[in-house]
């Protein structure tokens, strides 16, 4: 699917008409040309990692509108397979996030971090509608924004004057505006994209679909079961939204839990890791955060784009970034070189090659700001838009306004930029179609997995969501990243998601200990909404597919990371 409209592949509504069911029922089977037609299997566009299996990908049809298949024109959404190694027993179809990532990769990926279960199951990824083709140019549903709607020069969200608030809004509008401009968006919504996943489940002879979702990925995983849940299998759903409620009100959090691991998590680590340099305690660090800003503001790299190096601070590489960005800042403001601890200087080192082309001792000041980009906000890829403004009823840009002005003094990190850069604000297309909650007969296949302090989907929402549905948590103390199965290197997450998915045996609400950070081989616990009676692992598990887990992890935390 190219940009836009033009990715759908015309089927015109006559054929369509001479060989569907005058009345095709959405909540039945679908249609006869959709079912009929054969997957042909064959090479990817995207390149697999080191460390993941070589899958197969294919293309198949879908109808713009599951609703009325009859109207307009179809659409391709791009599959991906990694067959079971071993007796099959199924498809365990697979999500990264979002709305709007790509997924084919992230089969491969699983599989060879999961070989046990690849062994009982094909691996299936999707990139679903919306989103395009992954490893090709085909972006999917992009939304052009004319650039004279936009506001010029860099922004502060903390510049609460009337014309900061509005070109912070100008940005939201324009969004909204471009993307509903398009016919597609619509269709382009979790309820589309659950009977595209009933399609597949069917072209691959399956009875049961079997489902794990990280983040955004849990709604859409919950949602299929709610919608089909005669054929919904096993459902992990991994970094959880409150997928009983609002999908907003998870967008609406962000602020809060990330700011809750910027302070509680992030900035102890810092004091330990870099005292000399940083600050010996957290109250330290944030002062010595806060002139940092200050100083890469006067040198042209705008404070939201500053802040946002920080938001949805998610993974290990992530927090790697932060670290460079702040050390060269204090760096050049103290004038003595910075020296990292030996455990984080090649990983620090790396992750500076990666971002910013140059060593981490030729990286300066100058370089970070030239490598950090401003937000590129004139083509949008319109996928995260269509479903979290069209999946249910918005908010007004009133609303958002004024939840700016209470979230910004209590958690300034991100909350005096989301309310009032939230494209949500300012649409105006009603939902066409209400998303269930989870049924009571199939509670019995889902598991809820989710870290204290992810600062990108709240443990409050995930808790809030498994309590109503009636299913259990599996909560990770002390955890402060981005998806925990397969992808965090803890034996005890892994091994209870492997004996649901293996062994039929799913386990009670419980708490697993969370891993050492990164360059720490003990945890420090942190008091949060999570007991704390789990003890934290002595060492950080260490194999050969770990580079393979942190970049599947970090791939996962930025597809979700700036809500």
């Amino acid at each position: 699917m190219r940009t836009s409209r033009a990715g759908l592949v015309a089927v015109t509504a006559a054929v369509m008409a001479a060989a569907l069911p005058a009345a095709a029922s959405a909540a039945g089977d679908p249609p006869a040309p959709y079912t009929g037609q054969q997957v042909t299997w064959g090479t990817c566009a995207f390149k697999p990692a080191n460390g993941a299996k070589p899958a197969q990908c294919a293309e198949i049809t879908v109808p713009r509108d599951w609703a009325n298949p009859t109207a307009g024109v179809d659409l391709k959404v791009s599959i991906s397979r990694v067959a079971a190694s071993g007796e099959r027993q199924g498809s365990l179809l697979v999500n990264p996030g979002g709305p709007g990532g790509q997924g084919t990769s992230l089969a491969g990926a699983l599989a060879g971090l999961e070989p046990s279960v690849n062994q009982l199951y094909d691996l299936i990824g999707m990139d679903p509608r919306g989103t395009g083709q992954e490893g090709s140019a085909d972006k999917g549903f992009v939304c052009n924004v004319p650039n004279g709607r936009l506001p010029q020069g860099p922004l502060d969200a903390r510049d609460r004057s009337a014309s900061s608030i509005a070109n912070h809004q100008q940005t939201a509008r324009a969004i909204a505006e471009s993307c509903q401009s398009d016919a597609l968006a619509p269709y382009i919504t979790t309820w589309q994209t659950t009977h595209d996943m009933d399609l597949i489940r069917t072209l691959l002879g399956d009875k049961q679909l079997n489902y794990l979702g990280y983040s955004y990925g849990t709604w859409l995983g919950a949602k299929y079961a709610s919608m089909f849940p005669e054929h919904a299998g096993k459902v992990v759903l991994d970094s959880s939204m409150n997928f009983q409620g609002r999908l907003q009100a998870d967008f609406e959090a962000f602020p809060v839990i990330d700011q809750r691991q910027f302070d509680d998590v992030y900035l102890p680590w810092l004091s330990r890791q870099f005292p000399a340099q940083l600050g010996k305690t957290p109250a330290e660090v944030k002062q010595t955060w806060e002139r940092i800003r200050a100083y890469y503001k006067t040198k042209g790299l705008a404070a939201d784009s500053f802040d946002h190096l920080f938001i949805g601070n998610g993974s290990r590489i992530q927090w790697l970034l932060g670290v460079l960005v702040l050390t060269k800042g204090a760096a050049a403001l103290n004038g003595t070189a910075a020296t990292p601890p030996a455990t984080l200087a090649d990983p620090l080192d790396t992750q500076s090659r990666t971002t910013f082309g140059v060593p981490a001792a030729d990286l300066t000041v100058a370089k970070v700001v030239a490598g950090t980009p401003a937000p590129d906000y004139s083509q949008v890829g319109g996928t995260r838009f269509a479903v979290a403004c069209g999946d249910q009823p918005t908010r007004s840009s009133s609303w958002y306004k004024h939840l700016s002005d209470q979230q910004g003094p209590v958690d300034p990190l991100y909350g005096w930029s989301y309310g009032i850069t939230e494209p949500c604000g300012f649409w105006s297309d009603a939902p066409q179609h209400e998303l269930p909650g989870l049924p009571a007969q199939v509670r019995s296949n889902v598991l809820v997995v989710q870290g204290e302090f992810d600062p990108q989907t709240g443990y409050e929402q995930a808790k809030a969501g498994a309590r109503s549905a009636g299913v259990p948590l599996v909560s990770v103390d002390n955890s402060p990243f981005h998806g925990q199965y397969a992808l965090s290197g803890n034996p005890c997450v892994d091994g209870l998601v492997n004996t649901f998915l293996t062994k039929n045996s799913r386990p009670d609400s419980t708490t697993c200990p969370g891993v050492p950070l990164p360059a720490e081989n003990q945890v420090y616990p942190v008091p949060g909404p999570v007991d704390g009676s789990s003890h934290g692992l002595v060492t950080q598990l260490q194999d050969t597919l770990s580079t393979l887990r942190q970049d599947v992890q970090d791939v996962v935390s930025k597809l979700n990371e700036q809500r």
